[in-house]
């Protein structure tokens, strides 16, 4: 290995006592049992989180954890196992376990050198994180954000905060000798408000944050921006009408909408969904797939941004991606197993949740290039329509790309105009086919604030989205009212 490690290599030299030899035994073992492929994955993760609620914080958490995992890759099939004590009997056994996939059994050890560093990114070089902020500090900025959010309307009848944090240093060690270190700091502040009016009771939510500083939030009062914003949406919803049912054009705000994005066309753009077959876009490489205005693209690369990484957990530096360029379908997002398989390049989106997890191909910041209308343009374009600036839960069928999405924030556009609040609005459609409706792409690209969290197979990941503003026409509308009462 080489004299001139990272600090975060040389962390797990020092803490664990590990050895160039005890790594490629390691390695060499599992490799020799006819395999394609192993890696090695050390973890070592301090996380905290403070939360408010009714005036109060009421809930701290402190934690650590710390492991390796071990995979194995033969064909198409993987073996992983892992362990939190990390020794070198531990990785024997868990390699020999990951192993177990492998045709034949018994071959002899292969020769393993490792030591070739992988030339990784810089994308986030932070001093102090919020871990490194006496809790009394901590718990005093809840304190604001709830005397903020209450101050907004006396409406609000409660204001729950969450200040979140976490530290992982991670190392990966492969068969081709690799070996790739980083430190990865996230945070992330978020705040919820519940508003009341005798009649109902409407919530609102914002929040924000990344690889980032403490002092990130104090930047031009982002913690205020939050409190509002959230205060703002829940009273908002108050006074919202029922939201009309029926097809209609649906204009998408800016940034956090790229969650429609994210979910109905980013998911079936993964590389395992598109190797088995079972995505709506396999085998569509070179197809058009969406309207000539719309390009998407997945950027690991963004410096500080919640979904960035300087390598992906195989040790892999992250890329920008073209998925889809002017309509037309260029690419998917790999990992190491499925672009072997594919006979493709890994393109840096190899993820996993923690050293628990083996990893699979997963999206990092994934958003459309903004085109060229003005987004005021394109509200004055609409005579009768749907102004969706928020989003709440949804969900997507990867094998048609049929999705559900529902509008926390939403608003009638009329004869070119935004006009009144409207809630209970879903979006209903298909993926691919929403794609190919877009009419206008606005200049006003926007990524989300930093509060993404991805979910697949049971492993959430830090994400980011983005969208401009943009006209898509007819979507379905689900609604408690027919359009047009």
């Amino acid at each position: 290995m080489s004299t001139e490690l990272a600090n975060a290599e040389r962390f797990f030299i020092d803490r664990f006592g590990l050895t160039e030899r005890s790594l490629e035994l390691v390695i060499g073992n599992a490799l020799g049992r006819r395999a394609d492929y192993c890696d090695l994955y050390f973890e070592y993760q301090s996380a905290e989180s403070l939360g408010l609620e009714e005036s109060i914080v009421n809930q701290t958490s402190k934690s650590v954890s710390q492991g390796v995992g071990v995979r194995v890759c033969a064909e198409d099939r993987t073996g992983y196992a892992y362990s939190d004590e990390v020794t070198f009997d531990r990785m024997r056994l868990a390699a020999e376990a990951a192993s177990a996939i492998a045709e034949e059994h018994g071959g002899q050890p292969l020769a393993v050198r490792v030591g070739e560093p992988v030339r990784r990114h810089e994308l986030y070089r932070v001093e102090h994180t919020p871990l490194e902020v006496p809790v009394e500090e901590r718990a005093r900025l809840l304190g604001d954000i709830d005397r903020v959010a209450r101050g907004f309307d006396p409406r609000v009848r409660n204001v729950l905060a969450s200040l979140s944090a976490s530290r992982k240093t991670v190392m990966v060690v492969n068969g081709e000798g690799q070996v790739a270190a980083d430190v990865q700091p996230l945070c992330r502040l978020t705040v919820t408000v519940v508003a009341g009016d005798g009649k109902s009771r409407q919530v609102g939510t914002f929040g924000g944050g990344g690889r980032v500083e403490y002092e990130f939030f104090f930047k031009d009062e982002r913690w205020r921006e939050y409190a509002l914003k959230a205060a703002r949406q829940a009273v908002i919803n108050l006074d919202a009408a029922e939201a009309p049912a029926g097809e209609m054009v649906v204009v998408l705000g800016p940034g956090w909408p790229g969650i429609l994005l994210h979910e109905a066309i980013g998911h079936g753009l993964e590389g395992d969904f598109n190797r088995k077959g079972v995505s709506a876009f396999a085998g569509r490489i070179g197809e058009r797939v969406a309207s000539p205005l719309c390009t998407v693209v997945d950027d690991g690369t963004l410096p500080n941004r919640r979904g960035s990484l300087n390598v992906d957990d195989e040790g892999t530096p992250t890329s920008r991606t073209v998925l889809i360029e002017k309509g037309v379908l260029r690419g998917y997002l790999q990992d190491r197993l499925n672009a072997r398989l594919m006979k493709m390049q890994p393109t840096g989106n190899g993820r996993r949740e923690s050293f628990a997890h083996a990893p699979m191909p997963r999206m990092t910041n994934t958003f459309m290039l903004p085109g060229e209308s003005s987004p005021e343009e394109i509200i004055r374009s609409v005579k009768r329509g749907l102004y969706a600036v928020s989003f709440g839960g949804g969900q997507v069928d990867i094998t048609n790309g049929k999705f559900v999405f529902s509008a926390s924030e939403a608003y009638l556009i009329e004869d070119g105009r935004v006009g009144r609040p409207v809630k209970g609005a879903t979006l209903i459609g298909n993926g691919p086919d929403v794609l190919t409706r877009v009419s206008m792409v606005g200049n006003d690209l926007e990524l989300d604030s930093g509060i993404g969290t991805c979910g697949k197979d049971g492993q959430s990941v830090p994400v980011g989205v983005g969208l401009p503003t943009v006209r898509i026409d007819g979507i379905t509308v689900g609604g408690t009212r027919q359009a047009g009462e």
